[in-house]
């Protein structure tokens, strides 16, 4: 059974909003840094966002700062990301992870330990 299950993706022209939900089965991965990452065939996963355990730190990826926001609400063991101004180039399968530390400052694939089974975002031209 996913850990991690993810919700939101779809089609949607450019200029426009997705929201992307990551619900956790376990009330444990509150305890850690969550993150965002997405993939497109033939690439390596890509780092988008991550957020600390208390919720107070948060980082992105250059090209999606001021378009992207993370968020957690831990009383509903679930994370977050709201995206704004949607560029075709946003397309791609978005996964969810739970990092392996409380802070925010390691944001690489290995530094996750749970993966969602991703959901995926297009974003017509």
């Amino acid at each position: 059974q996913a850990q991690l299950v993810e919700s939101g993706g779809g089609l949607v022209q450019a200029g426009g909003s997705l929201r992307l939900a990551c619900v956790a089965r376990e009330r444990t991965f509150m305890r850690f840094a969550m993150a965002w990452f997405r993939q497109v065939p033939g690439k390596e996963r890509e780092f988008v966002a991550i957020i600390s355990q208390s919720g107070a730190s948060t980082r992105y990826v250059e090209s999606v700062k001021g378009r992207f926001t993370i968020s957690r609400d831990d009383a509903k063991n679930t994370l977050y990301l709201q995206m704004n101004s949607l560029k075709p180039e946003d397309t791609a399968v978005y996964y969810c992870a739970a990092s392996r530390y409380s802070d925010s400052y390691w944001y690489t694939v290995d530094d996750m330990d749970y993966w969602g089974q991703g959901t995926q975002v297009t974003v017509s031209s």
